[in-house]
């Protein structure tokens, strides 16, 4: 088979152009993504605006990335502050020790079973070692401290790609019809009937998933505030944000309210112990049995392990947005993969 030079030289170029594009875009691609899928999952949101302002694009699209600025960028500065006050209120706690000592024993450390009598002697011998006792606290301090760190560092790398979010978002509001009529158009071209609805497909699970999801963790966060505010837990507002993140994990709230029940127990806050235990096993942990069903009915049943993947794999890959993006991303390759399947049943093969 012989080749025309001159279609390989044009099949170089654009190939070349096409490896140039990406490189240029790839830095911006989490991003673009995210704000595709927060477009297509508020579409119906900014339909009803875009009515109500008398159509006009440009204004409808400026007051739809000014709610999702309010919505998610704001919050999460607040995330980020109080996350520095939780970093310095924790060196606070540490630093009386460094001086000080670590006085004695909780009375309930002795009761523990099996272990109690171990740890209550090793804690006096680290009050009378005091050498020991502070490289144990070097020890333990500086990993937490860089935990802390990362975890600062985290959310204000997506404070800055959620801006970026906000600001491609625009255009795709503003320009959101234009593109969908492209998109539908390349994917009638490229699979015909078949392209046009695993394109329908694609919209209705990456709706049905961050609905189900931003949702459900919304809901969650929502009942957590309100019990850690009953049971006067410190840091309520920090502690309900980081349940809105959590939620998508499936150990995720039962630390942070377990957590808190252990802090009032300490406190010798017996009866708000198991309030926050009862609480937060009977409402908070429940919300996900109940919500979730019901905003993700319309599409496939996303497995709890597909989700958890996806929060994990989201954040190495994308960083803060992964959170978020990495399970829709997820959802949609397997609700892709599992009607792929079934393609031949479908066709009578």
């Amino acid at each position: 088979m012989t080749y025309d030079p001159k279609q390989l030289a044009q099949i170089s170029l654009v190939t070349l152009l096409i490896l140039g594009c990406l490189f240029v875009l790839y830095p911006f691609l989490a991003a673009v993504l995210f704000a595709a899928v927060i477009c297509i999952t508020t579409w119906p949101v900014y339909g009803w605006l875009h009515g109500k302002l008398g159509r006009r694009d440009t204004l409808a699209a400026a007051v739809m990335t000014l709610i999702l600025l309010l919505g998610m960028v704001v919050p999460t500065i607040f995330l980020a502050a109080s996350l520095g006050d939780a970093l310095h209120m924790m060196i606070g706690k540490i630093r009386p020790w460094l001086d000080e000592g670590i006085g004695e024993p909780p009375v309930w450390v002795a009761n523990l079973p099996v272990i109690g009598e171990q740890i209550v002697d090793y804690w006096h011998r680290l009050q009378d070692n005091r050498e020991e006792m502070l490289n144990l606290l070097r020890r333990s301090y500086e990993p937490v401290r860089n935990m802390a760190m990362a975890s600062i560092s985290l959310v204000g790398n997506g404070i800055l790609q959620l801006v970026l979010v906000v600001f491609i978002g625009f255009f795709f509001y503003r320009d959101g019809l234009s593109l969908a009529n492209r998109v539908s158009g390349a994917a009638r071209r490229l699979a015909g009937d078949l392209g046009t609805e695993l394109l329908n497909l694609t919209r209705a699970t990456v709706t049905g998933v961050m609905v189900g999801i931003v949702g459900t963790a919304v809901a969650q966060a929502l009942v957590a505030l309100l019990g850690f505010l009953i049971a006067g837990v410190p840091g309520a507002m920090l502690l309900a944000m980081a349940t809105f993140f959590l939620s998508m994990v499936p150990i995720g709230p039962p630390l942070l309210w377990g957590g808190a029940a252990f802090w009032l127990y300490d406190q010798g806050e017996i009866a708000w112990a198991v309030f926050m235990v009862a609480y937060g096993a009977m409402v908070i942990s429940s919300v996900d049995n109940f919500v979730k069903p019901i905003l993700i009915s319309r599409t496939a049943s996303l497995p709890i392990l597909l989700i958890a993947l996806g929060v994990f794999g989201g954040i190495l890959a994308f960083g803060f947005i992964g959170i978020f993006l990495g399970p829709a991303l997820l959802a949609l390759g397997h609700v892709l993969f599992m009607r792929w399947m079934h393609q031949p049943d479908l066709e009578g093969n």
